[in-house]
């Protein structure tokens, strides 16, 4: 299993023991994919997850950029659309997971755009 899918699946986790229901995994479309989609009471919540070894590169949470932003809010629209969600608030998730995925250490950012 690759790095980003373990990565995935421990946020998964994480999210649904805060109480958050999985709507959809990896929701793919012509402006980009959405790692997550999940119910948080009457919020849809959509998560990008990330997921850095080190941070010799830069953190997860920096390679969030504007340009990424735009091709989540254009995939999330499109989501919304496509499931016919008119009238539920939306927000935008970070889950940054970082280190060893045997025992990650991890960032949750709540509405974080």
């Amino acid at each position: 299993m690759a790095c980003g899918d373990r990565a995935e699946d421990f946020a998964l986790k994480t999210l649904e023991g805060k109480g958050f229901e999985l709507e959809e995994r990896n929701f793919h479309c012509r402006y980009g994919e959405i790692d997550l989609i999940m119910r948080d009471r009457d919020y849809i919540v959509f998560v990008e997850v990330r997921y850095r070894g080190s941070s010799n590169f830069g953190g997860a949470l920096e390679s969030i950029d504007q340009f990424k932003q735009v091709k989540l809010r254009r995939a999330a629209e499109f989501y919304l659309v496509k499931r016919k969600i008119n009238d539920c608030a939306c927000r935008f998730d970070i889950l940054c997971v970082n280190g060893n995925l045997n025992k990650p250490d991890y960032e949750w950012i709540a509405n974080a755009f």
